[in-house]
């Protein structure tokens, strides 16, 4: 077994309001059930992050990432099953009908995009993260705002 922590690409997707979007991970998920997210997932084995990143957005939403604003942070984190991982969080742009993603089945079960002044709703359940992806998120419109988008 690898000692190395597990790579994840997350996406703070904007739209042309200035917007992030997020979606809520179902109940029975194992790490942070119910709450908010940033789309995203783990690395396949040699699989570069910008890989990942796209790979992600597709599965998730069914959108294509269509430009790479920059990157927001990365971050280390442990997840309740033990894992460390260091994730990589990006600023992108997509293509396809923004109000209508296709959520994984199973995996997802309701998205908004957010302005800034909206991040307190990440906070609901705000103890299975720690906080964590409400940061992320303000890192994300830190971002935003220094691309002078």
């Amino acid at each position: 077994m690898s000692t190395e922590p597990l790579r994840c690409a997350g996406a703070l997707i904007v739209d042309d309001e200035g917007r992030i979007f997020f979606q809520r991970r179902s109940a029975d998920r194992r790490l942070f059930p119910n709450t908010w997210d940033v789309v995203g997932g783990h690395a396949w084995p040699g699989e570069a992050i910008e890989e990942t990143l796209r790979r992600e957005v597709t599965e998730e939403t069914g959108w294509t990432v269509s430009q790479v604003l920059g990157v927001v942070g990365e971050y280390r984190w442990t997840g309740d099953d033990g894992l460390p991982r260091v994730e990589t969080d990006f600023l992108v742009r997509v293509d396809g009908d923004l109000d209508r993603p296709r959520l994984e089945a199973g995996k997802h079960t309701e998205f908004r995009w957010l302005a800034e002044e909206d991040v307190t709703v990440l906070d609901e359940h705000r103890d299975v993260n720690d906080g964590m992806i409400r940061r992320i998120a303000e890192a994300g419109f830190a971002a935003l705002r220094a691309t002078g988008r």
